[in-house]
């Protein structure tokens, strides 16, 4: 199948009788990717922590979309607790669900733990997420042609080689720009092992990665608010103009990894610009670590022990 070389939300098929729940949605990327999906017809849930913000941003969508069918549920991707809840909700009002958006995440943080005792930038990134998946995957085996897409980040090149020894940082000094980045290596990880899961398990249902780029976000100002006076500056003054894009572009990368018909399971898409930090979203590739099966699969074992979560395939 050709593919879009200057692909756009324009491109985006039809998605009416489809379902996406797209967490981190209230905000950034994940609300410009919702936008744009509620606009094409689909039936969108709004997955946050703070469900006021979420009320917002529904209200924004249906503002511009009248017709749009978007609802919000709780989500706090930092308790385990609140996963299992919110996937119970989705598991009695949705039978099936044809789009998972793993988006939200977290930036540059301080050393904090999340409810679970779990290195705050891993926990909600990556753990999170695979919790998430693996209790809403049923549904998504259920929809013939339904996606699983993981937000990562250029940024999971940063920090060297994750220590699956010590994934909580127990043993070393904290570095909240490796642990960032870390976290964003384990989104591509995960999506790799699931992909090879997926395709042993057949039915339809895919595994696929993007990333934004450098996306001018309430989230990249929030990490910079943790960061030294000189490293704002360089931020405002060099980084901001030169290789951020808004939010709408930076959707882009998502929105063609959960919506082109071309897309096959285990792509990473990116923006195709200078350093991937703008540009239209084209398949790139991740580090060599990404790709390394056996530490795939040694995250994977964690990650199931972690959470108590195992996945069906």
């Amino acid at each position: 199948m050709a593919r879009q070389q200057r692909w756009t939300a324009e491109h985006v098929p039809d998605q009416h009788g489809r379902t996406a729940v797209i967490t981190g949605a209230n905000t950034g990327i994940g609300l410009e990717t919702a936008k744009v999906l509620a606009a094409h017809g689909a039936s969108v849930v709004l997955a946050v922590r703070d469900t006021a913000k979420g009320d917002q941003a529904a209200a924004e969508i249906t503002a511009a979309v009248p017709d749009a069918d978007v609802t919000v549920c709780r989500l706090d991707l930092g308790s385990l607790d609140s996963v299992r809840a919110a996937a119970d909700e989705l598991r009695t009002t949705r039978p099936g669900i044809d789009l998972l958006i793993n988006n939200a995440g977290l930036m540059y943080t301080p050393r904090l733990s999340t409810a679970d005792g779990f290195e705050l930038q891993f926990g909600v990134n990556h753990l999170g997420h695979f919790a998430l998946t693996g209790l809403l995957l049923d549904l998504l085996l259920k929809v013939p042609g339904s996606r699983v897409v993981t937000v990562s980040s250029a940024g999971h090149r940063m920090g060297g080689p994750m220590d699956l020894d010590d994934l909580g940082w127990e043993t070393r000094e904290y570095n909240r720009t490796a642990a960032y980045g870390h976290s964003k290596l384990a989104n591509l990880m995960f999506t790799y092992e699931l992909q090879r899961r997926l395709t042993a398990h057949g039915g339809g249902t895919v595994a696929t990665a993007a990333h934004p780029g450098g996306s001018d976000t309430g989230g990249s100002r929030t990490a910079m608010s943790h960061s030294s006076a000189i490293t704002r500056a360089a931020f405002a003054l060099v980084v901001r103009p030169l290789l951020l894009q808004s939010p709408r572009m930076g959707a882009l990368p998502t929105l063609r990894a959960a919506t082109d018909p071309a897309v096959r399971g285990g792509e990473y898409y990116g923006p195709n610009g200078f350093q991937q930090s703008k540009g239209h979203p084209t398949v790139v590739e991740s580090s060599a670590q990404s790709y390394d099966t056996a530490a795939q699969h040694r995250l994977w074992t964690l990650s199931e022990e972690l959470t108590g979560v195992s996945f069906p395939v």
